[in-house]
Parts: structure tokens; sequence; C-alpha cells
């Protein structure tokens, strides 16, 4: 069977989540809550999907499960409970731990278990499993944006269901023989070249669809363990239970040393007493910008406006590492809708407005350009390499990044 939708290569993992969540949305494909960008789609037809999982020739030896809160996953997780199945599903966020077990009422009728397959019933009938609890997981069933037909799997770009899978391998709670399931619409199987696939990321055994149930046979490997390489410090306060594993990691041996990231300062946006109400009447303020100050190394900025409503700095930061075009400093700006990236120099900011070009956060365009006291200066191999015009946006003032925001 053809692919619904057809990806070009040489496009990102965030071109190929935006092309699905587009299509879902102009298809009218998905049901609550909407619009699907940034979520994994409540797609039309997931309760039927879902009850493949019991079709599957591993479920019958099934005995622990752990299945993805996500909401177009919720009839699994039902399915789990009336089969009699241990059901594991993820601390939220992983802020306490990595797993909580539902654990239905006494004498549980089929109504009981409904509410226990949803989010309501994950925070009224569930418990913490601690690091040291003996867990055996054969079944693992996740959500996701697109997927191949060879197992190659893309999430909403969080990174959760890859850490999720790497913290169960650091616990001994999968093994090489545990089978992973993603759930998902038929338009959501496309075309995902092996190149977008990092060490890091989880590949599929079963793809189930309203239609069909595909085996991948993939071939490549899922996550060995936790790369602590790939992490910093930044994350393991996100996710506090990765300081307990790292720690458990150390005293046997391993090498636990975390990735040195470029320096990030983020603001809330609550910095209201430096900003006017309207941007294009700020005045422009001696920070650190290409001209340089005494003592500080000079950076050239970039500018993002009209961020949607509702983007959160991590959505940014992912299509920042997706597109290449990581700053040395992040500055957000969450309540007035904008964000400036500090870059090492001009060709680095200029390679980063190429790679910011057409970018689209929640289905809106966002439109990159040179903070305003670097555009009247811009040279010419900047504005080739970024493919920007010389004409400054209209309704805009001299400078973005007032003295006391970053």
């Amino acid at each position: 069977m053809d692919a619904v939708l057809k990806i070009s290569r040489g496009g990102g993992k965030r071109d190929i989540r935006q092309k699905v969540w587009d299509y879902i949305e102009a298809e009218n494909l998905a049901n609550f809550p909407r619009p699907v960008h940034n979520r994994i789609p409540n797609f039309k037809g997931a309760h039927g999907a879902c009850a493949k999982v019991s079709q599957l020739e591993v479920f019958g030896r099934t005995k622990e499960v752990k299945v993805d809160p996500d909401k177009p996953l919720e009839a699994a997780r039902l399915v789990i409970l009336q089969a009699g199945k241990t059901l594991l599903v993820p601390t939220p966020r992983l802020r306490t731990g990595l797993f909580n077990k539902i654990v239905p009422p006494q004498g549980a009728s089929k109504a009981d278990l409904h509410v226990c397959s949803t989010s309501q019933g994950v925070k009224e009938y569930s418990v913490p499993i601690g690091l040291d609890a003996k867990v055996e997981v054969d079944l693992v069933v996740v959500g996701s944006v697109a997927v191949s037909p060879k197992g190659y799997r893309i999430g909403k770009g969080e990174g959760y269901a890859d850490m999720e899978y790497a913290m169960m391998v650091a616990m001994g709670a999968v093994k090489p023989s545990t089978t992973v399931v993603t759930v998902v619409h038929d338009c959501q199987v496309v075309d995902i070249s092996e190149e977008l696939i990092e060490s890091h990321d989880l590949t599929v055994d079963y793809i189930l669809t309203p239609t069909r149930v595909i085996k991948t046979d993939c071939t490549l490997s899922k996550p060995q363990g936790i790369i602590w390489a790939k992490l910093d410090a930044d994350m393991l306060d996100k996710i506090p239970i990765l300081k307990k594993l790292r720690e458990l990691e150390r005293k046997s041996g391993k090498d636990v040393s975390l990735k040195k990231s470029p320096e990030e300062g983020e603001t809330g946006g609550g910095s209201r007493n430096h900003l006017t109400s309207d941007p294009s009447q700020q005045t422009e303020k001696a920070r650190v910008t290409e001209r340089g100050a005494a003592g500080q190394t000079p950076v050239t900025t970039i500018y993002l406006g009209n961020i949607p409503a509702g983007v959160r700095v991590s959505e940014l930061k992912c299509a920042l590492r997706e597109r290449d075009a990581v700053p040395l400093r992040l500055s957000w700006q969450g309540a007035q809708r904008r964000a400036f990236l500090d870059y090492a120099d001009r060709a680095e900011a200029g390679r980063a407005l190429a790679a910011l070009r057409n970018l689209a956060l929640n289905g809106r365009s966002v439109n990159p350009e040179l903070a305003r006291s670097q555009s009247a200066n811009r040279k010419p191999e900047l504005r080739a390499a970024a493919g920007i015009s010389d004409k400054p946006p209209e309704g805009r003032g001299q400078r973005h990044d007032p003295q006391g925001v970053w």
C-alpha cells in the first residue's frame, strides 16, 4: 500500500511532523484535542486501531505492558486492563519516577476500567513504581506523529518516548525481546530516511492502523541505554529521576559524563519594567551585539517574532536543534510571543537564518530576522546566504532586545 503522504528527501523531522499535522488538520482526520500540531494526533479510528493490539501473537504471552498516556492510545490501555494484564504508564513528565501502575478498584466494572484507561484514571487509580522495583515489560505501546513501514518513528519532538525506553533499559525493565508497537492513522505511515534516525531514537516492531497491521522487521537497534553524553544538566533538572539513574550507573562504573551545552539564558517574559507594550517603540539598549562591548564577546542576534500563543520554549528548542540552528544563548519572552537567538558571528547567524526560513510553530510561520541594530549593517554575503531582503519589515522599531531581559 502506497503512502498517503509523499515525503521529499532532504527534509528533516520537523518538516515531516509539520506535513503530517497539516494534512490531518486539512482533512479533518482528528478528534479532540485540536489542533493536532505539537501533539500525538488523536486520529479518527484510533479505537479500532488500538483494538488490534490483542491480535498480535505477543499479546497472549504478555504480562506487563507499558502504554504512553496519549489520548489516541486510550483504547489500547482499556484492552490491556480488560485482558487482566498489568498496565504501566509513564509518570507524568517523568518528574518523580519512571512508571505508575494502574490499579483498578476491587471488582472493577467495565465502566471502572474505562475510567482507569483515561487521563483521569491515571490520576486516580495509579501508584508510583520505584527504581528498585522488579519490572519486566513485555510490550511497549507508543504514540507517533509519523512512522515508516521499516519501523523508523518520529514523535512530537520532546523525546520522552525515546528517553523512557532508554531509562527502562537502564532499569533492566526491557530486554531485546520486548516488542514495541505504535498506533497511528494510515496517513501517518510515511517514508522516512534512515539518515534521520539516531542511536537514541526508538524504533518499532509493529504499526497498527485502522485498516492494517504492519510488521516492520526493523533492522535498526533500539536504544541500548541512556546516552549521557547527549544530555545536559538542564535535562537532569527537568527530569529529576535521571539524577538517580545517573548515580546508579556511575557507581556501576559507567561513563556518565554529560554534554557540555552552550549557555542558554531564558527569561519568562516577566521583565515588563524593561519593556514597553509595543515592541516597535522600544529603544536600542547597550547589550552585547556584534559591535561588542568592553570585556564582552561580540555576538550576532536573530529576532523571532509572532510566536503563536501556547508554544513552549522546549518546542522552539527542538525546532532549532532539528534545523542545526542551536544558538549560543536563547532568550525566551513567551508573554510577548518572541525570542532572541545569539550566534557567535555573522557567518553563524547567516547559516541559522537560512536554516530557519519557513519555520512554523503550531502551524504558524515564524519569520526570523536580524535584530534591528544589526539589520542596517548586513553584509551582502549574509543577506544572500539567508535569502533575506534589505527592506525592513513594516511596523518594527529600532531594536527588540532591551537591556535587562537576557
